[in-house]
């Protein structure tokens, strides 16, 4: 293969894979958010209660249709979704906060000014 050849094919490959790439974002959803916990029993756990420590949550107490969400205050992601979840709640939908990797106390005040 000469040099021009190989100068010209580099370019027309990378836009080729580029393209598909684009192709592919084109054709996707990006609002399905995929999981594999949903329709499936929740793990079993014994966790300590965040108002009061002394009592004891478990799976067995998560009745009914719920949204399990787990939080932290130090989660960007969390703070942007705390309003949606406030609107949920005030729609009926019964969720239930697993405050993960925490301090109790940083996780009770922004409980309080949210």
């Amino acid at each position: 293969m000469s040099r021009s050849k190989l100068l010209f094919s580099i370019p027309f490959i990378a836009f080729m894979v580029l393209g598909y790439f684009f192709l592919e974002a084109l054709n996707s959803d990006p609002s399905l958010l995929p999981s594999t916990r949903i329709d499936q029993q929740v793990p079993a756990f014994t966790l300590p209660g965040l108002e009061d420590p002394a009592q004891v949550l478990t799976e067995r107490q998560l009745k009914g249709p719920l949204l399990l969400n787990v939080w932290a205050t130090w989660c960007p992601s969390c703070q942007v979704e705390h309003p949606v979840l406030i609107e949920l709640a005030k729609n009926g939908i019964t969720i239930v906060g697993l405050n993960y990797k925490d301090v109790r106390s940083a996780a009770l005040k922004y409980l309080e000014i949210h």
